[in-house]
């Protein structure tokens, strides 16, 4: 069965794996996934990831920083496009939004600074 969202896919691995209390997750890659993933570590929303069986999968280090939703914003059926003045805040900017800009995946406090607009990909709180 071919997977219609796998952004939605890898972020539901993730939840339901902090949920049951796994330390790992074994997520299959592509390029915007380790990009994401680049992202939520920066901000220390998960650990290391690595990439395995000759680049097909990633193996993402779950850490003990409380992530309490991870929600997917932007769908294949619904695209949402910001500006960079559009850009949201999540919990007053205690949380994170992952957007995809023409310089690549970042996070939305990276994307007001270099004054880029971009595809909101998810929100992590």
């Amino acid at each position: 069965m071919a997977i219609t969202d796998p952004i939605a896919d890898m972020l539901t691995r993730i939840r339901n794996a902090r949920l049951v209390g796994k330390s790992n997750v074994v997520i299959p890659a592509s390029k915007l996934k380790v990009e994401v993933l680049k992202v939520l570590a920066r901000e220390h929303y998960v650990g290391e990831h690595t990439l395995e069986n000759n680049g097909a999968t990633i193996l993402v280090t779950l850490t003990g920083t409380q992530m309490k939703k991870i929600v997917r914003v932007s769908k294949p059926g619904r695209r949402v496009y910001v500006g960079v003045g559009e850009i949201p805040t999540v919990l007053q900017g205690h949380g994170l939004v992952i957007l995809s800009t023409s310089k690549g995946v970042m996070s939305g406090a990276s994307a007001r600074k270099a004054g880029l607009g971009g595809e909101v990909i998810c929100k992590v709180w």
